[in-house]
């Protein structure tokens, strides 16, 4: 999924080990102050940043990221605590006017002492409850549900929750049942992690797609791409690697609530079917029995290739997220997380990772696995954590709007903020 940067990359000097000092030296401490300034508008960041950052970095990129920040949490208005970790680099808090954002500062060791590198490492909302995340979500335009289980011996126990049930358009998020299936398999001895499966066929979008035709891969490297990339060719292979009709059956574990779930349509099937030049198909396709759809995929093949898909026709606005998609409430997405946490195996690796929120966020558990999926007008986010006292949840939110795009840095806060009070 393609989610809005959340950090700066720390670039030019790394931080050093050590404890923290307690008095933080005059020229860490002054810029410091002044970044509350430069993150508050536009102005003088070529005298506060390094031409080596500002080289990585370029001011209007930086002038976008520093904006975000404001548009999610309000004005900057003071400096909060400031540890210093080495002789060049610290970690320190600015308050805005709806949370503290925790970065890490890193300064060049001579005057005159110019920024280096930044990094955005959390955040967390002033005075934040489950309540206000609950009311957060619910007001988000178009459809929107959320739900929060504590995973138990019995079952999954839902804590929280915002239209639970509700079917959803999540994007890349099947990729989970793909897992799934594949965790599956080598549970019952049918196939190892370390098997072999040709890389094919390619789809828009992702690293493989630009590797040799049937580049030989083994299974666990696919489903790490899959998984923490959210490739598409490495989805597509092994979706019919590993026969559709079993990946669907994985899928009815966990409820099938919405029929248009299946069958499970591999990612250039799904979009070539959304171009324009294939509107009757679509049509077929979105009217259609389950078994009418599978005719419809094995006798229109050759037009539902990556070759007929024009990303700029679905990379703008929402393309029939109604009705032509991957199709889950948030209890399937707890069921499913549940069935990979007693199940999974290797799986449960690879889902970690990618965290899908800030790294310091993601370090307050003791594990933490991830899916996401997100396309014009959808973002989906799955999460299987275990907590510092060994208890494992499982929390899973989508939003929706058939008529506009999402705001995806919006929604990646809500969660970020849900799971930073169930931390707490």
């Amino acid at each position: 999924m393609r989610l809005l940067a959340a950090a700066l990359v720390l670039i030019g000097m790394a931080l050093l080990p050590g404890r923290a000092m307690a008095d933080p030296a005059p020229a860490l401490r002054a810029r410091a102050a002044q970044l509350v300034t430069i993150l508050a508008g536009p102005g003088n960041e070529s005298d506060f940043f390094s031409p080596v950052f500002i080289d990585a970095i370029p001011v209007d990129r930086w002038r976008a990221l520093a904006a975000d920040l404001r548009r999610q949490h309000g004005r900057p208005v003071a400096l909060g605590a400031l540890t210093q970790q080495s002789a060049t680099a610290g970690q320190m808090e600015v308050r805005y006017e709806r949370a503290i954002v925790a970065i890490t500062l890193v300064i060049a060791p001579d005057p005159p002492n110019r920024v280096v590198g930044l990094r955005i490492i959390g955040s967390r909302q002033a005075d934040d409850s489950m309540a206000a995340v609950l009311h957060d979500i619910a007001a988000l335009p178009g459809r929107s549900s959320f739900a929060i289980a504590r995973l138990t011996d019995a079952g999954p126990v839902l804590l929280q929750s915002h239209h639970p049930d509700q079917p959803m358009a999540t994007g890349s998020s099947f990729k989970l049942t793909v897992l799934a299936e594949l965790a599956r398999a080598v549970q019952a001895g049918e196939r190892r992690w370390s098997d072999v499966m040709p890389l094919g066929p390619k789809s828009f979008s992702g690293r493989l797609m630009a590797w040799p035709d049937r580049a030989p891969m083994t299974l666990h490297s696919l489903a790490t791409a899959m998984i923490a990339e959210s490739d598409n060719s490495a989805s597509d292979t092994l979706l019919l690697g590993l026969d559709r009709d079993k990946v669907d059956a994985m899928r009815q574990r966990f409820g099938i609530a919405d029929p248009r779930s299946l069958p499970m349509l591999t990612t250039a099937e799904a979009f070539a079917l959304k171009m324009p030049a294939n509107a009757e198909l679509r049509r077929r396709y979105e009217v259609g029995t389950i078994a009418d759809r599978r005719a419809l995929l094995r006798d229109a093949a050759a037009r539902l290739t990556a070759a007929h898909v024009d990303v700029g026709t679905v990379s703008e606005n929402p393309v029939a997220i109604d009705t032509l998609e991957w199709f889950a409430s948030p209890q399937e997405e707890i069921a499913q997380l549940d069935w990979l946490r007693r199940n999974g195996g290797d799986a449960l690796s690879i889902m970690a990772v990618n965290p899908g929120i800030a790294p310091a966020n993601a370090k307050r558990w003791r594990y933490f696995g991830y899916k996401g999926g997100s396309e014009p007008g959808v973002i989906a986010m799955n999460f299987l954590v275990q907590a510092q006292d060994g208890q494992y949840y499982a929390v899973s939110g989508a939003w929706n709007d058939p008529v506009a795009r999402v705001d995806e840095g919006r929604f990646v806060m809500l969660m970020t903020r849900a799971l930073n009070l169930l931390a707490d």
